[in-house]
């Protein structure tokens, strides 16, 4: 039986980690007594009992709980974009590289990947390691993601605002148009490329679901690749990885009347890659849901590796 303490359980990404592990027999879910809820020193003691923590923190306050554990046998996973860069953690997305997932399994420290770069890094690392992407190619990244995307908070305004005004939804919006999104040092790092990726999100009038679009101009990639190229080199890195897809080239019989939805993986922690174009022009794009494999799916599979479990357990492949 594991400790487990979920530091910040009633965010949304917390909320969905402790209902997914609500009915684990080999896992104890702590919790802080709502009247010590804020209290420091309780929270410190639990921090340093626990077997392993996982924080559901905004940035300033996940780093402040790390400072409070003093107990070297407590292990780490960390929901927020705090330590995602950090040289000294282990970067949680075991699709990554083919030796990530030992060093998750044996890590006391591990991040967990933000959505945005979960489906851009899948989607362009293995083109990178293959040569086909060079390193100095300005990547240029566009995605949407439902609302749920940005917490409670937005959550909230987006529900009232269809409550207050159904006749003038958010229907969809770009953001961070200043081009300094916090998922790009990220998205830079763990790609390896020379400069940043040009990212611009948008939220949509939707609770969850995720499109990450990468175009390519072959022109600029290793010489005589197309989009078959490309797809061979994904299929053959995911074949064997049980919640990464990757669709035939060019393939649109999966799509609704010609419209691509963001839906289709939401409650699973699948991620489907698709690849369409042709010898000039080249289009990846990566579909998850922002609360699975973007946040709460991604966490438990990490959990499951840092404990020693089956890595899908308790995990849904596929939609229900």
């Amino acid at each position: 039986m594991y400790n487990i303490f979920i530091d910040g359980q009633v965010g949304t990404t917390g909320l969905r980690i402790a209902d997914r592990l609500g009915d684990r027999k080999d896992i104890l879910l702590v919790n802080i007594p709502y009247e010590q809820r804020k209290d420091e020193k309780v929270k410190a003691q639990i921090l340093n009992e626990v077997d392993l923590v996982i924080l559901c923190l905004p940035d300033t306050a996940a780093r402040e709980s790390v400072s409070m554990i003093k107990n070297d046998r407590v292990r780490v996973l960390d929901a927020s974009t705090a330590h995602r860069t950090d040289s000294k953690w282990i970067y949680g997305l075991p699709e990554l590289s083919p030796e990530q997932r030992e060093k998750i399994k044996t890590a006391s420290r591990v991040s967990n990947p933000g959505c945005y770069p979960t489906g851009f890094l899948l989607g362009v690392v293995p083109l990178l390691r293959a040569g086909i992407l060079p390193a100095d190619y300005p990547v240029s990244v566009d995605a949407v993601s439902g609302y749920s995307g940005g917490g409670r908070q937005l959550i909230e305004k987006y529900e009232a605002r269809a409550a207050e005004h159904p006749e003038a939804l958010w229907t969809f919006r770009k953001y961070s148009l200043q081009l300094a999104h916090k998922h790009v040092p990220e998205m830079r790092h763990y790609a390896g490329l020379t400069y940043d990726p040009i990212f611009v999100p948008s939220v949509a009038h939707f609770e969850q679901g995720m499109l990450v679009s990468i175009p390519l101009a072959t022109r600029f990639l290793k010489k005589g690749t197309t989009a078959a190229h490309i797809h061979a080199c994904l299929a053959e890195n995911y074949v064997n990885e049980e919640f990464v897809e990757v669709y035939e080239p060019n393939n649109f019989d999966h799509l609704e009347d010609g419209f691509l939805s963001p839906l289709l993986c939401n409650d699973t922690n699948r991620v489907d890659i698709m690849v369409s174009g042709n010898q000039d022009q080249v289009l990846i794009i990566s579909r998850l849901d922002n609360l699975g494999k973007g946040a709460s799916g991604a966490a438990i599979q990490n959990l499951n590796l840092m404990l020693g479990e089956n890595e899908d357990k308790g995990l849904n492949r596929y939609r229900k």
